[in-house]
């Protein structure tokens, strides 16, 4: 096998570890949901004082990603 080859392939092969290793963690964890992803986490949000931007959420508020309706 040529070494462009092995490196392709040991590349793929890292990417769908990578890939696997997320799906367990989704798969694991209740709801699926990974724990920090809101404004009350982000340092630079928390010291201005904003809010997440995808929700709204304010530092001191929990995550409010089921009030927002899906289009």
């Amino acid at each position: 096998m040529s070494a462009t080859l092995i490196t392709i392939l040991l590349g793929i092969g890292i990417l769908a570890l990578s890939f696997a290793g997320i799906a367990v963690k989704i798969w694991a964890k209740k709801d699926g949901e990974f724990a920090g992803t809101c404004a009350s986490n982000n340092p630079l949000v928390q010291e201005e004082g904003g809010g997440c931007g995808f929700c709204g959420a304010r530092p001191e508020e929990k995550c409010k990603r089921e009030e927002i309706p899906v289009r």
